[in-house]
């Protein structure tokens, strides 16, 4: 199963587009990033679900902090409603270094998250709900059943979307980070009574697709630059990489030197923080994630060297194998 994922930095109805030609090549899911310094994220779903018939569409991910919970259940209900059933939450702590930026406070991540899923499910069945700090709050409307996925890294929060979530969007794209994170998700489903099957894991992965290996893995460059510089150290020493390279790459980029950035890339950054390659590489690895637990493969950014090309190339050389 593949889905992408789309940052709303183009107005909707160009994501609406690409969305449409990511259902007609054989996507099953479209996933739209939730940053404040971006289209709104359910405004960007609206007019997907409006230009699309059959793919599910998720938030990708949002958070507990930017918006009240009762807000986030009547917005994903309305586009359930509006795509006919075809809505899911992506649901996740979000990035501190971002809430800085907006004066929000980042507390009790797991805390806000596990209280936030639990509140918003009681909301989506209509309840009264007097948690995540509401005093009554009610639905008007039916929005119908709606999974929720949690986005996770570490393993605190790996646990907890085994315990409480439909599915887990992990930021990973090697098999060694699920060779980790999947007996985690299962020990959470498990403690809580669960069976872990029902919990869908998904890799959110960097994705570059091309038949020019070399043109798809510089492609990839700049995302991976980010992935490596924000890793924590236990990762980078997972990957044979060392904390030195990727402090030098931080470096570069808070200086805005982005030539430096790239060259600070090496090929071992491309091949633990990315999917990327000629088709038959991409669909290799997307075949050891698989074999890991794996359920769904999410096409982050970059997607290719070209986006439209490369949703046409991944549909017709990737999934249609």
């Amino acid at each position: 199963m593949f889905g992408i994922e789309f940052v709303p930095e183009e107005p909707a109805v160009k994501i609406g587009y690409l969305a449409k030609l990511a259902e007609d090549v054989g996507f099953e899911t479209i996933w739209i990033t939730d940053h404040y310094n971006n289209r709104d994220v359910y405004t960007t779903l609206a007019v997907a679900s409006l230009l699309t018939n059959r793919v599910r569409l998720g938030t990708g991910v949002t958070n507990p902090y930017t918006r009240n919970v009762a807000v986030t259940a009547s917005s994903i209900g309305a586009i359930n409603e509006l795509s006919g059933g075809r809505a899911i939450l992506g649901i996740g702590p979000g990035d501190k270094a971002t809430f800085d930026i907006m004066g929000i406070e980042w507390d009790k991540p797991l805390t806000r998250v596990k209280d936030a899923v639990s509140a918003i499910r009681a909301l989506l069945a209509r309840e009264r709900v007097s948690q995540a700090g509401m005093k009554g709050a009610q639905l008007k409307f039916n929005p119908g059943r709606i999974p929720i996925y949690l986005g996770a890294q570490g393993p605190k929060m790996l646990e907890l979307a085994g315990a409480v979530a439909d599915g887990v969007l992990i930021n990973a794209s090697h098999p060694d980070d699920f060779k980790f994170a999947v007996p985690v998700i299962r020990k959470g489903a498990e403690k809580a009574g669960r069976s872990p099957d029902d919990v869908q894991i998904c890799a959110y992965a960097s994705f570059s697709a091309d038949k020019d290996r070399a043109k798809a893995a510089n492609a990839a460059k700049i995302v991976v630059a980010f992935i490596a510089a924000g890793s924590p150290e236990n990762v980078l020493d997972r990957h044979g990489i060392a904390l030195e390279e990727a402090r030098a790459i931080s470096g570069s980029i808070a200086k805005g030197d982005f030539k430096s950035v790239m060259a600070g890339v090496t090929p071992r950054m491309i091949e633990a923080f990315s999917i990327a390659g000629t088709p038959e590489d991409c669909r290799a690895r997307a075949d050891e994630l698989l074999k890991t637990g794996v359920t769904q493969i999410v096409v982050g950014s970059p997607i290719g060297p070209n986006r439209e090309s490369a949703i046409k190339l991944i549909g017709k050389q990737i999934i249609g194998k």
